[in-house]
């Protein structure tokens, strides 16, 4: 990473930023081009990985394209606000992301409903009563992440902070 000061390599930290975002974007490989798809996901630490977890309809071309390649990358960001200079003609953005890769795979049947809980509780406190018709309907997958990193851009924390330095 070019900008070593605003690089997060520390689980703990990835996993905070992690949980603070809505989105997550997948990259899959199609035919050599990137396949990249935004979507709702839950989080999971097991045994000091992250797992991430999705769902969808049944069938479709992330399914095709993941049987095809399981592995994967990942982004998701947040935090996001804009910066503009005193003459508005310098501008920066601040934000937290983290980027990875990994590989797919399917849920049985009989995890589903424990994946999909997982997925939830990212967006909702409580238990979520699901339709089983719905559920029965409902593809999971999940990404087991093998490499992760992350970047915080946050001028308002640098800005206190070189403020303190100069007192």
């Amino acid at each position: 990473m070019r900008r070593k000061d605003r690089e997060v390599t520390d689980f703990e930290e990835l996993i905070a930023i992690m949980k603070k975002c809505d989105v997550c974007r997948i990259a899959l490989n199609d035919g050599g081009y990137p396949y990249i798809l935004p979507l709702n996901f839950g989080l999971a630490v097991k045994d000091g990985r992250a797992e991430l977890y999705f769902h969808g309809a049944p069938d479709g071309t992330k399914y095709e394209l993941m049987r095809q390649d399981s592995r994967a990358g990942f982004e998701m960001d947040c935090g996001h606000e804009l910066w503009c200079g005193e003459d508005n003609c310098s501008c920066t953005m601040d934000y937290e992301s983290v980027i990875g890769r990994g590989h797919i795979e399917m849920v049985p049947d009989e995890e589903k409903l424990a994946a999909l809980r997982i997925l939830m509780e990212h967006y909702r406190e409580g238990d979520f009563p699901f339709n089983p018709a719905v559920v029965a309907k409902t593809r999971v997958f999940k990404l087991v992440v093998e490499q992760m990193t992350g970047k915080i851009h946050d001028k308002k924390r640098r800005s206190h902070a070189e403020q303190r330095k100069q007192k």
